[in-house]
Formats: structure tokens, sequence, C-alpha cells
């Protein structure tokens, strides 16, 4: 009964690949739009983020001179002679998009949480530690509990938003997130 079984083998791997379309590693181009994607969640993630900080300003809980530390700090002034309030909130606005996306993409996976918007939550909180201290001006009092909450919940929403957009633009097959 064994040599009469006409058995035929099914290349699994041939069937199922034409089902399910698999991430672009070895590309360039899935790179670059890996890196769209994060910068597009940065941009989104601060502009809301800029917009709780124009709450606080109004406020009278966050400087927006206090970007301008920031691009002294760098030498910025002494390479452009920019307003040093926008020459700090551009390299703000980029490190927005590039450097902080990038690390979340990075590290998103081992965040608590089960999608990329609730997994940013506790990433804009780790942010904002680092944030509070740099931006601090000197506020007391009311003012000051203003810029502790204010600020956290800028980051907090910054994070948010980044992982909304990487949740929704990473629904996507080409992408690698």
């Amino acid at each position: 009964m064994v040599g009469n079984d006409t058995h035929t083998e099914v290349d699994i791997a041939e069937s199922t690949s034409e089902d399910v379309a698999e991430p672009d590693f070895d590309h360039l181009t899935g790179i670059i739009t890996d890196g769209f994607v994060g910068a597009v969640g940065g941009l989104v993630g601060t502009t809301v983020m800029t917009v709780v900080l124009l709450i606080g300003t109004t406020l009278g809980a966050f400087e927006v001179g206090s970007f301008a530390t920031l691009s002294e700090l760098i030498g910025l002034n002494a390479l452009l002679p920019l307003d040093p309030v926008a020459g700090g909130y551009v390299l703000f606005l980029l490190n927005g998009m590039i450097t902080w996306p990038l690390l979340f993409a990075s590290i998103g996976s081992y965040l608590p949480g089960t999608k990329y918007a609730t997994k940013g939550i506790p990433y804009g909180m780790v942010l904002w530690t680092g944030f509070v201290m740099a931006f601090y001006t000197g506020q007391s009092g009311i003012a000051f509990v203003l810029y502790l909450f204010l600020t956290l919940l800028g980051h907090v929403a910054y994070g948010f938003s980044l992982g909304s957009v990487f949740d929704y633009l990473s629904e996507r097959p080409e992408t690698l997130v």
C-alpha cells in the first residue's frame, strides 16, 4: 500500500508567498519609505506638542525664548545669523522629525502596549524627563506646576501622535515598521 501511494508534495513556500506581502528589507526604497514614515510621524507629533507649548506660553508656563538657548548651545548663531528662537525651534523640529522617530522605530517593539500609539505614550514620558530639565527657565509657583503638566502633556501627545502615524502608515506591506 505504501508503494501505490501517489502523494504529491506541495511547495508551501510557493503557495504562501503570493498571499502575504513581505517587507522590503533588502532595498533602499523600503528603507527610504520607512524613514519618510518616521519623519511624517515626527512632524505630526512635534506639531501637536508645539500647540501644547504655545498654550503654555499663553498661560505664562513656558518661554519660547528657551529655544534660543538650544540654538546658542550648538553655535548655530555663529554659522547663520538668524533669529535665535527660530533657529532653536528648527533644531527642535528636526530632532522631533529625525532623531526621536528613529529611536522609536528601533525600540518600539520593546515598549509596553499593543499598538505603536500606546507604545508612544511611555516613550514620550521618557523624552519629557530630559526636556523638562533642558527647557526650564526659572518658573515658580503655579507657573512651575503648569510648566510640568503642560510639557508632560505635550510629550505624551507627541508619543501618541508619532505612534498613531506609525500604526496608520505601517499597515502598508512596503514598510519595515
